[in-house]
């Protein structure tokens, strides 16, 4: 058997309200890589703040390499060869790519640039990332980000890798570049914590599985001992017919002729070509294509989130003037948006002020919402949604992604829109409230409300949409459409641009 490196017992943590560790072990054994899985609110994030010094336990013991440890910040941590790379970026965008790799080193206090301007080009290219250690980080892609963050950890002569949700902005052939060095890594004996909601990377690249919900362990086993379905099951706690009822969902049919709304010739300064579009009464389609193909830009422009440039566009056959997201909201169109932290919410604002604040926008701030309204519209919509929060005046950066990306869904849903737009509503939360979503939306779809679904994974896609745009260059290269479409036609098609 394999050295233990780390040893955690009977972890617990409470915040007001919440149990979100209750008498939890952990252990992690030289050169595994061992994935750490659980619904949002499994308790998967404070364990590792617990692991790095970011929370220090209630109860439990931890030891590190057979000896008791009790970190009291970070960097005690990470002067013991703990290195963590978190799901939100923590760079320097106006620093170079350089500087960001090797910010609050000892060995640059006083800067060597070219020394350190080779070192960084060396790691880049052992690693294969396509940037130069003299450009500003905010110059680079955010998957390009992603990977200077994890180089960044991987430099720092680390004993346990701790990376928490890393290829949630990365590409195939990216995800594929981490994973060899993670391997490479393994090889040397540093022990890795992998953080992810893409079952398939569990299983591509795990030694064993550790499995917690709602605070509790469920138990830790081998991977290939382990069936996803059972993972999925236990992870959720319940039986997975409702994902089989997702998959059989008939293709959804308009009753009308005249769409719901419809684009012609529509552009905007995000760069996007010019596009037609239209969607019916109570379909949900969707656009696909990889990152960069034009897919958030085309929603964007549609809603008017960036400045339309030209177009023109009608609702019910009606020829109207959509110039930005208020006129888009006062037209009936809702929209949640890829970058939930830095668009979706807002943090310092309670659960209940996040969902009244799209009507309480369209209302008119001189028109306030009163607090008995606001309170009776929160508590609907919680209940609705099973949004979990302590109580409607929590704030809403304490709750965890899933919840947070429900407390969004009910912001647009309390304006009763004819045609919402969700741009990866599913990224980076847990199974589970993933089914709950896909639900929602062909439930939305059954009482004539229309949607578009953008999502990375195109089975999510498959499942949910009736109709599918596939994009490539920032151009729409085509749609597909039926019960028969599979993962390969929409992939041919992206690679053949709709030839």
């Amino acid at each position: 058997m394999s050295e233990n490196i780390l040893k955690m017992e009977g972890i617990s943590k409470s915040f007001p309200g919440v149990k979100a560790l209750d008498n939890v072990d952990f252990a992690l054994q030289k050169g595994d890589i061992h994935a750490l899985v659980g619904e949002n609110g499994a308790g998967k994030s404070t364990l590792i703040k617990v692991i790095t010094g970011v929370y220090e336990e209630d109860a439990g013991r931890i030891a590190l390499n057979g000896r008791p440890i009790h970190f009291k910040s970070p960097k005690e941590a990470q002067n013991m060869g703990i290195s963590t790379v978190y799901q939100e970026i923590a760079l320097c965008p106006n620093l170079t790519v350089a500087e960001n790799m090797f910010i609050g080193r000892g060995q640059y206090t006083f800067v060597q640039w070219k020394q350190m301007n080779e070192k960084a080009a060396q790691m880049l290219d052992s690693l294969g990332i396509p940037a130069r250690p003299t450009q500003e980080l905010s110059s680079c892609s955010l998957a390009v980000q992603q990977m200077i963050a994890i180089a960044r950890a991987v430099d720092m002569d680390c004993k346990i890798l701790i990376l928490d949700e890393p290829t949630s902005s990365l590409d195939e052939d990216e995800v594929k570049k981490l994973f060899d060095l993670m391997r490479e890594l393994k090889s040397r004996g540093v022990g890795i914590i992998f953080i992810t909601h893409f079952i398939d990377q569990v299983y591509e690249i795990s030694d064993k599985i550790t499995v917690l919900r709602n605070g509790a362990l469920i138990g830790e086993y081998q991977a290939s001992a382990l069936p996803q379905i059972e993972l999925i099951s236990k992870m959720m706690g319940k039986a997975l017919s409702d994902v089989s009822k997702i998959k059989k969902h008939e293709p959804l049919k308009s009753d009308s002729s005249v769409p719901v709304y419809e684009a012609t010739a529509l552009s905007s300064a995000a760069g996007v070509r010019p596009f037609d579009f239209i969607i019916q009464k109570g379909e949900v389609n969707g656009f696909v294509g990889l990152i960069g193909s034009g897919r958030s830009e085309s929603a964007r422009a549609i809603f008017a989130a960036d400045k339309v440039t030209g177009g023109e566009v009608k609702m019910k056959g009606k020829k109207v003037k959509i110039k930005s997201p208020l006129n888009a909201m006062k037209q009936g169109i809702g929209y949640l948006p890829e970058d939930r932290k830095g668009d979706g919410i807002i943090a310092e604002l309670s659960v209940r002020d996040n969902i009244i604040l799209a009507l309480q926008v369209m209302k008119g701030f001189f028109r306030p919402l009163s607090r008995k309204q606001a309170e009776e519209f929160s508590n609907q919509y919680i209940q609705k949604l099973s949004i979990k929060t302590p109580s409607i005046n929590t704030p809403i950066a304490s709750l965890s992604g899933g919840n947070q990306q429900k407390v969004i869904l009910a912001r647009w849903l309390l304006t009763h829109p004819m045609y919402l737009i969700l741009d990866e509503p599913t990224r980076g939360i847990d199974v589970g409230t993933k089914v709950e979503i896909q639900k929602l939306v062909l439930e939305l779809a059954e009482e004539g409300m229309s949607l578009t679904f953008i999502s990375s994974e195109i089975d999510e896609m498959l499942r949910t949409c009736s109709r599918i745009i596939v994009m490539k260059d920032r151009e729409i290269v085509g749609e597909l459409s039926g019960m028969d479409v599979t993962e390969h036609d929409v992939m041919h098609m992206i690679a053949r641009g709709g030839e």
